[in-house]
């Protein structure tokens, strides 16, 4: 028998976490996503948490504004930005997943950076 959870909660049936559990999974099979490849860049894919998305307009109501590097068209800052986001939000939010996920040289140097900025 297997047993899965969803998480420290009880809901009142099974169907939400049903539904829960066909979205997770139905996410890789072919033809389901737009792009195939947007599985592969999801939360955990890579063993850490996903970076944070933006989307127009540049500037909110409430003035928050996305991030020059997103704004530069250098894909090499681009990604270095989105991998020190990632490593920061695993970091803050699940510190163990750091533990068990292959790190770069690059990712030491941007944990590094992450411990030197707080």
């Amino acid at each position: 028998v297997l047993e899965v959870s969803l998480g420290d909660f009880v809901l009142t049936g099974g169907e939400l976490p049903t539904q829960v559990m066909l979205d997770a999974i139905s996410r890789w099979l072919p033809g389901t996503l737009g792009n195939a490849a947007s599985a592969e860049a999801d939360s955990f894919a890579q063993g850490l948490l996903d970076a944070p998305a933006y989307t127009r307009p540049e500037r909110l109501a409430d003035e928050r504004r996305v991030p020059e590097a997103l704004l530069s068209g250098d894909h090499q800052r681009i990604a270095r930005f989105r991998r020190k986001q990632a490593l920061s939000r695993t970091l803050q939010r699940r510190p163990e997943l750091l533990l068990k996920t292959p790190l770069t040289e690059l990712d030491r140097a941007l944990l590094a950076e992450l411990f030197a900025e707080s």
